[in-house]
């Protein structure tokens, strides 16, 4: 009955090292979720930021937000600004009549 302690022994080996594996693929597999977990909220935080400059950019460059357009001032004359001149008929020449 010698035998009876060494397979309790190594059935406790066996258990031992069964839990320790699980134990280091939880960890594993923490690790990888954890890192998914922050590839994605940091996308999603991007996109959400982009989202938001865009927003404000449609809202003051086309939206209610945009600035009204001022009146602007030209310097082209004016026909009362033009002094009196004689006007000529095409008809009326100024060389003498022979």
């Amino acid at each position: 009955m010698a035998t009876g302690g060494k397979d309790r022994q190594s059935r406790e080996q066996r258990e031992r090292a069964r839990v320790y594996q699980a134990r280091q693929e939880l960890h594993r597999r923490q690790g990888q979720r954890r890192r998914r977990d922050n590839v994605l909220g940091l996308v999603v935080g991007i996109v959400v930021i982009a989202g938001a400059i865009a927003a404000q950019t449609a809202y003051f460059v086309a939206g209610p937000g945009a600035p009204a357009p001022a009146p602007t001032v030209t310097d082209s004359p004016s026909p009362s600004a033009v002094p009196d001149a004689p006007l000529l008929d095409p008809e009326q020449t100024t060389a003498p009549t022979p």
